[in-house]
């Protein structure tokens, strides 16, 4: 029943900040390397060899037979981009998408990058980038015991919308713990889902995917790769979120070691991390 929702102990919770705080790490890692000439075959490494080094599992690997260790997702690519040997290009966006499996429990986050210095990002991707991150934002704001997960998705749809975007409707945000994919399922557009109530230790993920052109995807033949059909840019952000008693906490959020992006510095809902 997709209403039925488990609530994590203590005890469960702190392992989930563990594992969430560990793919944030490997993330900003990952982050780092992102650079003209690198293929995503070596953000895979660094993310691999981090995930092992910190006694973890990177959760992709093999999940259902995907070859990589993260999803590397650039530019049209909507999500489960397998990293390969093709180098990154100047004025590219990529999303890196992260999960770490570690003491029993997984943290899941992603984020996007850019390839070269913020001039060298064209501004129809700056401002995708933009408003991805500004209605992540507001969704996740709107978290509180009490309220419907169902209802998250209209405030991103209503974000976006009026912006000139769309919102992908084929993927959606998960319920997540020891098991990397369990409710509830979070759409990221507008719905009448009987997704259930949002209650202290209930552990889940945001992660709106948000395009320049259609919503439409299209899936390659190695069944894991999906790019808009227009090839117009998309972008996503993620967070393993905790319900708390008054309201939200961000398993996966920023480090002080953390880099600060321009969509922070430019947030219309909240500058800074």
């Amino acid at each position: 029943l997709p209403w039925v929702i488990g609530v994590k102990t203590p005890a469960e919770i702190e392992k989930m900040r563990a594992s969430g705080a560990l793919a944030r790490k490997v993330l900003d890692l990952a982050g780092r390397a992102v650079k003209p000439g690198v293929t995503t075959n070596e953000l895979d490494e660094i993310v691999h060899q981090a995930s092992l080094e910190a006694g973890a599992y990177p959760s992709p690997l093999n999940y259902h037979g995907f070859p990589k260790s993260c999803c590397t997702s650039v530019n049209e690519v909507i999500c489960h981009g397998i990293p390969d040997d093709r180098t990154l290009q100047l004025g590219e966006i990529i999303n890196i998408d992260i999960t770490c499996y570690l003491d029993g429990f997984h943290g899941d986050c992603s984020e996007m990058f850019v390839v070269g210095d913020v001039s060298d990002c064209p501004p129809s991707s700056r401002d995708l980038i933009q408003t991805t991150y500004d209605c992540w934002l507001q969704s996740m704001e709107f978290v509180a015991p009490g309220r419907d997960y169902k209802d998250i998705g209209a405030i991103i749809e209503d974000y976006v919308t009026p912006r000139g975007f769309t919102t992908v409707k084929n993927f959606c945000g998960h319920g997540i713990g020891r098991v990397f994919h369990t409710n509830p399922n979070i759409y990221h557009y507008r719905n009448n889902e009987p997704n259930g109530q949002m209650a202290p230790g209930h552990t889940f993920t945001i992660e709106p995917m948000i395009c320049e052109g259609t919503n439409k995807g299209l899936l390659w033949p190695d069944e894991w790769t999906v790019t808009t059909q227009d090839g117009k840019r998309t972008a996503q952000f993620e967070h393993t979120l905790l319900v708390t008693p008054d309201g939200v906490e961000a398993l996966t959020g920023k480090l002080e070691s953390s880099p600060l992006q321009f969509w922070e510095k430019e947030s219309e809902v909240h500058k800074g991390v």
